[in-house]
């Protein structure tokens, strides 16, 4: 099953998880996550639906090779029977929307954990990404992100967020409460999902482009997508360009040379590089790989 390393995740795709049309050509989009949705894109009355339909959805896009995540829904009610009908080794993670603190993530965990173990599963397999989307869970992102080893990626929900906060969704209203979830991401050595902008706008790809090299500036390293057309312009973004990958090798190589010499800077192609510039180099490189 495939199982990549969620640091080189680029992009995340929703797809209904009822969506036969779309789950069949779920492998062409070239997302690096195909999200199988429980929760906003599923009416109340197609919840149990949408469950049954996982095993064949999961089946037909692991097929490809294709990594696969599962949104399940934030009631206990929902979120348990989620929980049972998305764990198999074909899914390799979780999206826990609404996340309202460091229990919340242990309690799930400890579900989680029951249902691998009752079908053999190795403990552990099923990654989660969390979504804070409420004011209320903001002051927690740290501890939310450091809660359990199964954490992979930590986001804000610009749309709901936004909703509970009475703001527009955008850049100035979003920017602060989207580097507390870099920094937390980030001290807790997993990946930052998101952006800061829109995320539900994708009718003028040139501006969410935009939106994406800021936010990939700012450190962002992951995001989710609601449409396909929105898929290559963050792997582009998001992804390591060629003409950098050649210069962060240059870089190391440079500063090897340096280092043999005793020098702990050296000059490379017009500017000063150390110790730091190094590592952002190699993780670049790592990610790269």
């Amino acid at each position: 099953m495939p199982t990549s390393n969620p640091n080189s995740w680029r992009s995340l795709l929703f797809i209904p998880a009822v969506a036969e049309r779309f789950v069949a050509k779920a492998h062409t989009r070239g997302a690096d996550v195909i999200i199988l949705d429980l929760e906003d894109s599923i009416p109340p009355s197609e919840k149990e639906a949408a469950r049954a339909a996982l095993p064949a959805a999961a089946k037909t896009i692991a097929a490809h090779g294709q990594e696969i995540c599962v949104r399940i829904n934030r009631p206990l009610e929902l979120a348990v029977p989620d929980i049972a009908a998305a764990i198999m080794p074909e899914v390799s993670a979780l999206m826990l929307p609404k996340v309202m603190g460091p229990e919340h993530i242990k309690l799930l965990s400890e579900v989680v954990a029951a249902r691998e173990a009752a079908l053999g599963m190795r403990l552990g397999h099923t990654r989660f990404i969390g979504v804070v989307e409420t004011p209320d869970a903001l002051p927690a992102l740290h501890a939310i992100a450091l809660a359990d080893p199964r954490m992979a990626a930590l986001g804000v929900g610009s749309e709901d967020l936004s909703t509970e906060l009475e703001a527009v969704p955008g850049a100035d209203s979003l920017y602060v409460y989207g580097m507390m979830a870099v920094a937390a991401a980030r001290a807790a050595r997993i990946l930052p999902l998101g952006s800061i902008g829109v995320f539900a706008d994708f009718s003028d790809l040139d501006a969410y482009r935009a939106s994406l090299r800021r936010s990939r500036a700012l450190g962002f390293g992951c995001a989710a997508c609601i449409h396909p057309a929105q898929v290559a312009v963050v792997n582009e973004e998001y992804g390591p360009a060629p003409a950098e990958v050649e210069r962060a090798r240059r870089l190391i190589a440079a500063f090897d040379v340096a280092l043999a010499e005793g020098k702990g800077a050296v000059a490379f192609e017009g500017a000063m590089i150390d110790l730091p510039v190094v590592e952002r180099a190699r993780r670049l490189l790592a990610r790269a790989r």
